[in-house]
């Protein structure tokens, strides 16, 4: 369900899948080939949420943010997550159940495990493997983490298309 606040109305790609079981509120724009799955809430209503393109955010999860975030491309936000990072890069994959906090920032080819807690104002650099409660930098992902983060964009955007070409699956 997309809904507009305060006159603005969230701005999504043609070729993105928003679940009309996914509530999209305000301030939000979703980029190509991107996926928002059932019982998704994403709220821009404190500042804009820009989800770019390959970008999934899974079943039951709530993206938010206290000022203006950004997802780059071929983002997987995993089932049930409460993301309210400020900036999240390029193929980063949050892992079911994580938490990550307000302000947290992201590198490129990091991978936030399920169930972790980043929190607040946190600065996670490139390539990162994050575990804990609270999350750590445990090490450094490795290319077999780099395929897993991109398998898992891949498989999604092609759920995406496949879930856009039958009717009533979409946006309403």
């Amino acid at each position: 369900m997309l809904r507009s606040l305060d006159g603005i109305h969230p701005q999504v790609h043609p070729k993105a899948f928003v679940s009309e079981a996914a509530y999209v509120v305000g301030d939000v724009e979703i980029g190509e080939d991107s996926s928002v799955w059932p019982g998704t809430v994403i709220r821009g209503d404190t500042g804009k949420i820009r989800i770019g393109k390959g970008v999934n955010i899974q079943d039951n999860s709530v993206v938010h943010s206290d000022a203006d975030a950004e997802y780059g491309d071929y983002v997987t936000v995993g089932h049930g997550v409460v993301c309210h990072a400020r900036k999240v890069a390029s193929h980063v994959l949050i892992g079911n159940g994580a938490v990550v906090n307000d302000g947290v920032e992201i590198g490129e080819y990091s991978l936030i495990a399920a169930g972790a807690v980043v929190l607040e104002n946190a600065k996670i650099p490139a390539n990162s493997l994050v575990v804990g409660i609270p999350a750590q930098v445990k090490d450094q992902t490795l290319e077999r983490h780099h395929a897993l983060i991109k398998q898992t964009a891949e498989i999604y955007v092609e759920k995406a298309r496949r879930y856009l070409k039958n009717q009533g699956l979409g946006r309403s």
